[in-house]
This record gives C-alpha cells, sequence and structure tokens, in this order.
C-alpha cells in the first residue's frame, strides 16, 4: 500500500471502530475522528490520501465540513457515507466535488472501489501541484523582458507584433523567445502555452 491514509470522521463509535478495523486489515492506513471540530484542528497541509465522511453528525455536519474544505482548498478528496441517504444530500456532496456517495450499511466493495478512485485523484492532484510548482520555479529565472515576450506569445503574438508592442526588433524578440524556450525546458508554443496554463 502507499503512504496514503483514509480519514475516518464519523460520529458513531460503532462505526468508526468497524471501518478502522476493516481498512487495516485490507492494508490501508487511517485516522479516526469522531468530529469535524476535532478533524479541523487536527488537519495538516501534509496530510495525504483521502476522507470518509459522514453526513449526519453534532456541531458541523458532514456536508458543511466538506465545504469548508473545498473553499479552504484542500487536497484531500471526499467520500460521504450516510445511514440517511437522499437525493438533497447527494447533490450538495457532489456539487462540492465528492467522489463517491455511500449509504449504510457500506457495501465493501463499493467502498475498496470509491478509495481507491479517491486516491488516484488525490495523486494526479498532487503530481498537478508539483508540476505547477516546479514551472513556478522555472518562471522565475526568466528577466522582466522574457516574461513580457512570453506573456505576448501566450496571447497569440507573432514575432513582429511583439516588436512593435515592446520597442525592439523582431531578430531581438526571437532571441528573447529562444531564451524563453531553454529557461522554460520546453520545446515549442504549442507545449509553452499549455505550460503556462497550467495544464502541464
Amino acid at each position: 500500500m502507499s503512504d496514503l491514509s483514509v480519514f475516518i470522521v464519523d460520529d458513531d463509535a460503532s462505526v468508526r471502530d468497524s471501518l478502522g478495523l476493516l481498512l487495516g486489515l485490507r492494508g490501508y492506513r487511517t485516522a479516526i475522528f469522531a468530529d469535524a471540530e476535532n478533524f479541523l484542528q487536527a488537519l495538516s497541509p501534509d496530510w495525504r490520501g483521502c476522507v470518509l465522511l459522514d453526513i449526519r453528525m453534532p456541531g458541523i455536519d458532514g456536508l458543511a465540513l466538506q465545504r469548508r474544505l473545498l473553499e479552504a482548498a484542500c487536497s484531500l478528496p471526499v467520500i460521504v457515507i450516510t445511514g440517511h441517504g437522499d437525493v438533497e444530500s447527494a447533490r450538495a456532496a457532489f456539487k462540492a466535488q465528492a467522489v463517491d456517495f455511500l449509504e449504510k450499511p457500506l457495501d465493501q466493495a463499493k467502498l475498496m472501489v470509491a478509495i481507491d478512485e479517491a486516491f488516484a485523484k488525490y495523486q494526479s492532484s498532487s503530481q498537478r501541484r508539483e508540476q505547477r510548482s516546479h514551472f513556478a520555479g522555472l518562471l522565475a529565472t526568466l528577466t522582466p523582458r522574457e516574461r513580457e515576450v512570453m506573456e505576448l506569445i501566450v496571447r497569440g503574438g507573432h514575432n513582429r507584433d511583439i516588436a512593435d508592442e515592446l520597442g525592439i526588433s523582431p531578430r531581438t524578440v526571437e532571441v528573447h523567445k529562444a531564451r524563453v524556450m531553454q529557461k522554460l525546458n520546453v520545446d515549442g508554443v504549442a507545449q509553452l502555452v499549455r505550460y503556462s496554463l497550467g495544464e502541464r
């Protein structure tokens, strides 16, 4: 198994214990919380994995916690579990980007599929964050003029247009463009546009 964990948030002790045991036996790492408040107090940007979240809890309920995580740009995907499933709750959960909405008693096979899907979602978004961070580091190596040239290229400007706008010769634009490509390690305008849009 990977270094990812399943963070279980449920006010029902028997559900917490049975989920912890089931997932532990299947090789998953778990961390267990009795309510949303304790989870939020402990929440760390270093956490990796997904959240298994009950809807009906005293204090902050599951859907409210899910919205808070979304607003805080928390990278942990959420699987919602409930003993009281209804269309409105399911819609609210999916609107806040839940990976799945599972009704209790939980179907073990469906739960495992949902957790694996959530882990895959976490890892792909984690890779995108790392790539964006790497690209931001490369961008920082550009001079202000190279950055201007890059932005005009990305907007679709041709060498002559960029030269006119910046008051430099097309040949100088060509030199800046070559340096931008080299520093950012890209091999063409299309790749440059894709990187600059964060779709690496």
